[in-house]
């Protein structure tokens, strides 16, 4: 859509809302994925309302904010950014646009990124986008979430410090948790979307990619993978929802592998981390008959 024309849709839009929104005190918060929402939730608590703007089951590379979601960005207090994911670089001018005077955080700051050239659809990225997929990461990201909070809510700094201090206890046992789950895990997995980068780098392992340039794999690369797989004694390949399985299927069924699916853009944070540690650990426990986990 044209950007003048949604500007001007976001603006009408927002003003048949001004009355209704009026009635409702409470301060709202815009984050762009639901991982980030968990984060954000964690520190603010019930000061203030949290809402993403991809949902689960999309793409932030490629996900296209509804007329809705822009109003309620645009009338938040804040917008807090992942910092690098496609969703991002593709809209953040555009935003600008339609709500010039929202504040923005980039809650990667400090972050050790991961440099690459994967191209994602639209967009190509020379910083990998998954930070979040890290334990070390998180903790930097909710100490950005937390001094963000306390700028814009400086009566509650204590509040924010106490959540941050709660979450920090949560953040330091998943780590422990993962640990040791990991402590016997296969040094390679495959996945289909390189969304792990950082969780491989945290643990030392290596991450074999079926997306060839965030495109469909060739028939010459997916027989290369094949030939990965079998040298590095892969046992474990992960899907997620957002992309086609087919390929994933077809290599587990040559090598005999056991197919695991995650959700590595869950609002349940800890959950799709242990999830993540406990299938590279030969942790079946979830399994089918055919070797093929299956989501809670």
């Amino acid at each position: 859509m044209n950007k003048y024309l949604l500007t001007i849709l976001v603006f009408l839009l927002a003003s048949c809302q001004h009355s209704a929104d009026k009635e409702d005190g409470q301060a709202t918060l815009t984050v762009t994925i639901e991982p980030l929402r968990y984060f954000v939730q964690a520190i603010a608590g019930d000061l203030f309302q949290v809402t993403s703007i991809v949902p689960e089951g999309s793409s932030p590379e490629t996900y296209d904010p509804t007329p809705q979601q822009l109003v309620t960005l645009s009338k938040s207090r804040a917008w807090l950014r992942i910092g690098h994911i496609g969703f991002e670089e593709a809209w953040t001018e555009r935003i600008r646009d339609i709500a010039p005077g929202l504040l923005s955080y980039d809650t990667s700051e400090g972050i050790e990124l991961i440099q690459n050239s994967h191209s994602h659809a639209h967009h190509v990225h020379d910083t990998d986008p998954h930070v979040w997929t890290s334990v070390p990461n998180a903790r930097i990201i909710a100490r950005n979430i937390c001094k963000a909070l306390c700028e814009l809510d400086e009566s509650h700094q204590t509040y924010y410090h106490n959540r941050l201090d709660s979450l920090s206890e949560v953040l330091d046992r998943t780590e422990k948790e993962i640990r040791h789950d990991m402590s016997g895990a296969d040094p390679a997995f495959v996945i289909y979307h390189p969304a792990l980068s950082y969780f491989a780098r945290d643990y030392g392992l290596e991450q074999v990619c079926i997306e060839e340039e965030g495109k469909e794999p060739s028939p010459a690369h997916l027989q290369s993978l094949i030939r990965t797989c079998r040298k590095k004694h892969v046992r474990t390949v992960f899907i997620q929802q957002e992309f086609d399985r087919r390929n994933a299927e077809l290599i587990a069924e040559e090598l005999g592998l056991q197919i695991v699916t995650i959700n590595p853009l869950s609002y349940h944070w800890e959950k799709e981390m242990l999830r993540i540690a406990k299938a590279l650990n030969g942790n079946k426990s979830n399994s089918n008959d055919n070797g093929n986990r299956t989501d809670d």
